[in-house]
Order: structure tokens, then sequence, then C-alpha cells
């Protein structure tokens, strides 16, 4: 069933519902036309706020970006000095869905504006990861290694396709920052 909109669509209305078709459905479904008729409106409404359909990816990349790194660093940034930035970051990034991830990763196989905006995210987590474990007191070399390992372990999660368990889950992750504060 088709939802009927009463109020004019705004840009975010169209990227958060880009970003559930992407993770649900894939990159192929990223047309005006599917969109529109998801939201119940037409292609119109679409092209009001959109040159083009790579207009369109171009803005979804830079929102997925936004949702998917900086405001999950924004976030990390309010929390406590009392409290480790690096365990809250570890909770929350293995113990969400990865659908949109694996999504977005798979587009970049595919397309090089999406593998351009894949590998610059990478390199801004990373850099994140690398910043909060200097902040642990880790030098330079050791805190690029540990981000580096890190980062190849939360993507070996989002790529899994079998779920761990809750507790299962929490002991991989107490083992996981006992070996990174080593």
């Amino acid at each position: 069933m088709v939802a009927v909109m009463t109020d004019q669509l705004s840009v975010r209305d169209w990227l958060d519902q880009g970003l559930k078709t992407l993770a649900v459905r894939g990159f192929t479904a990223l047309k005006a036309e599917p969109l529109a008729k998801a939201m119940g409106v037409s292609r119109g409404s679409f092209y009001w706020h959109f040159a083009d359909v790579a207009a369109f990816h171009a803005a979804l990349l830079a929102h997925w970006r936004e949702v998917s790194a900086e405001a999950i660093i924004a976030d990390l940034e309010a929390v406590p000095p009392d409290e480790s930035r690096l365990r809250v970051l570890l909770r929350r990034a293995f113990s969400t869905r990865s659908g949109l991830e694996r999504a977005v990763r798979n587009w970049a196989t595919f397309d090089a504006t999406a593998r351009n905006a894949v590998q610059a995210i990478d390199r801004r987590r990373v850099g994140y990861l690398k910043g909060l474990l200097r902040a642990e007191g880790l030098g330079d070399a050791q805190a690029e290694a540990r981000a580096q390992i890190i980062y190849w372990t939360f993507l070996g999660h989002v790529l899994s396709d079998k779920p761990l368990p809750k507790a299962e889950q929490e002991r991989v992750l107490e083992e996981l920052l006992r070996i990174i504060s080593r």
C-alpha cells in the first residue's frame, strides 16, 4: 500500500527513503520512479529536489556519510570524559544492523562515485579510531595499526551473515577491547 503524503517532501525525506531503500533493495532500486511510488508521490517531487538520478546518488552518499560517520562521531564527542569513547563506539558499532553498510559497499563494487565515498568514510573512521587510541596513550604507529585492526574487525562483522547471540557478542567485544588495550 502506498502512503499518502499530505505535506511537501523535503530533500531529507528523499534521502532517508533512499537509505532505507538501499539497505533493503540495493542500489539498483535507487531510481526516481520506484522511490516516488514507495513515498506515494509523483516523480515530479523527486525532480523538484534533484536534477537527475546521479545528483540524487551523490546527495545520498553524502547523507550516508553524515548518518554513518559524522553524527556518530558528534555523539561520541558528547560522551563524558570519564567514559571510554572507544568502548562506547565499539558497543554501538557491533550491535547495530549492518544492511545499509553492506549495501553501500556492494554499490561501491559497481560504481566509482560510491567507491570513492566508501574509501573516504573508511579513512574518516580509521582516523577517528586512531585519535581515540592516541587519546588513550598509544603512540602514533601503534594507534594506527590497532585502528586498522579494529576497522577490519568491524568490516568482518558487517559482512558476516551470521550474527552472534547477544551474550557471545558481548564476550567477543570484551576480548577485542582486552586485545587492543594491551
